[in-house]
C-alpha cells in the first residue's frame, strides 16, 4: 500500500490490527502505548509521535519503506 499521508497511514495500521483480531484495548496492553494514541493515529492524526508511530508498526508485523520515487 502506497502511504501518502497520515490518513493512509493510520489506515494500513487500522487494518493490520483488525486482521490480527486486536481491539485497541489488547494491542494497548501489549505495547504499553495508550488506547488514546493507538486511536489517534489509526484516525490520521497528523501530530502523532513518530517514534511511537514506528513501534507500532514494527510490533504489528509490517515494514516501513522509504523509497526514491
Amino acid at each position: 500500500m502506497k502511504i501518502t499521508d497520515s490518513r493512509t497511514l493510520g489506515q494500513a495500521i487500522r487494518s493490520r490490527r483488525k486482521e490480527l483480531r486486536y481491539t485497541q484495548a489488547c494491542l494497548s496492553e501489549v505495547t504499553g502505548l495508550s488506547i488514546t494514541f493507538i486511536s489517534d493515529v489509526e484516525r490520521g492524526k497528523p501530530t502523532a509521535e513518530i517514534e511511537k508511530t514506528i513501534r507500532l508498526i514494527n510490533l504489528l508485523g509490517l515494514d516501513l519503506l522509504v523509497e526514491r520515487r
